[in-house]
């Protein structure tokens, strides 16, 4: 269902189980999912209810003022009611009739308001928000040619990577955009990364470290560099791609389908010449992924290119994940040249703390004070294992 949701239209369905969850549901329903549009502030919906004059913070007061709390037995699996199940409906169908790929957040709230029978359609009915002035507004932004929107994000499909673009986040447009969190530190692993990338064989790192310890922010400073031009010439016009393993297999029912998605993606990295370097997080996945009945896993989908030079892959790891997985099969551990990461000092955490705090204080519109950034590095270094 959520293979042809744009980036932000997923979060928005991810914000809205957590807005269930916080109010002790265990469902997602029309109000949850109104209420997950309001937290993606910095969307096409959003930008919308702006220009039609009204503002976020009203409608989560009036959903919060009506909305039911449940009992707080929170169920494995939320599951979405009828009622959400024909808002998503409703969002396909206005995507079709716009002639959009992707389904974004403006075809979201098209499609909670036109699922007017819950709470979230009578509040925004309450709020002046009709379907008419709605769908004018994304039409002009949509002519416009406005960042961000589904038709936007089917554009950018008409470039010589389109699966990719589909299944993968570019790391690099997104650090030129700066929409990632400064990389502190950790130079000595990303000229690491540089250096095996450079290799004419055995050019693909592995970054190797427990959880959480700054695997996937080495891959993102890497693509901090290459957009500001802070790299060797042979790396400047390279792009960054983190592959959505996930979304590959997703939707993938019958038998070759999923070996055909990964063609095509390597199909296009293959013809892009070298532009492209593939970051995979939790490599291990490869192993096994998109494997059923009579078909073959990624792994030894990729492997081929990968012994070929075709393929530029980073991959990102744990220790134990990798000897159970990756040195198992010989033939794809030869492709990767491991990096060990390991956890920062408390110093450098400190350190690390303070490049973020910016981003922080802003979203939590709070002042942190150096003492509390020294307090929480060395008090989690003593009593957090």
């Amino acid at each position: 269902m959520w293979q042809r949701f744009t980036e932000r239209a997923r979060k928005v369905v991810f914000y809205a189980q957590e807005e269930a969850g916080r109010l002790g549901e265990n469902y997602v329903s029309t109000e949850h999912l109104l209420l997950g549009l309001v937290r993606e502030n910095d969307s096409v919906a959003a930008r919308i209810l702006d220009r039609i004059g009204v503002s976020l913070g009203r409608i989560r007061s009036e959903i919060e003022r009506q909305v039911s709390r449940g009992d707080g037995r929170l169920g494995q699996d939320m599951q979405l009611t009828p009622r959400a199940k024909r808002v998503i409906d409703l969002a396909y169908d206005e995507a079709r009739q716009l002639n959009n790929n992707y389904i974004g957040t403006e075809h979201l709230l098209l499609g909670l308001i036109r699922g007017g029978e819950g709470l979230a359609g009578r509040v925004l009915s309450k709020l002046g928000v009709d379907l008419d002035r709605t769908r004018r507004e994304v039409m002009h932004l949509q002519e416009g040619g406005e960042t961000g929107t589904a038709a936007g994000a089917q554009a950018r499909t008409k470039t010589r990577t389109p699966t990719l673009d589909e299944f993968g986040r570019d790391l690099t447009e997104l650090a030129r955009s700066e929409k990632l969190d400064p990389v502190i530190g950790r130079s000595n692993e990303i000229e690491r990364v540089i250096q095996i990338i450079s290799r004419r064989v055995k050019n693909n790192p592995c970054l190797l470290g427990e959880p959480g310890v700054g695997k996937t922010a080495i891959a993102e400073g890497l693509a901090q560099r290459i957009a500001v031009g802070d790299i060797p010439d042979f790396l400047k016009d390279k792009r960054v791609v983190a592959l959505d393993l996930a979304a590959l297999v997703a939707g993938t029912k019958y038998r070759g389908e999923f070996e055909e998605r990964m063609k095509r993606v390597m199909e296009e990295v293959r013809k892009a010449q070298g532009e492209v370097v593939l970051f995979i997080d939790e490599l291990h996945t490869l192993v096994g992924a998109g494997a059923a009945e009579g078909a073959i896993d990624a792994s030894n989908i990729m492997k081929p290119a990968l012994a070929r030079g075709e393929l530029q892959c980073i991959g990102a790891t744990t220790l134990d994940e990798y000897r159970k997985y990756v040195e198992r099969d010989a033939a794809l551990q030869r492709r990767f040249q491991a990096i060990q990461v390991r956890e920062p000092s408390v110093d450098d955490a400190i350190e690390i703390l303070k490049g973020l705090r910016p981003r922080y204080e802003q979203h939590h519109k709070v002042e942190i004070t150096n003492d509390a950034l020294d307090a929480a590095a060395r008090l989690s270094d003593r009593y957090i294992s």
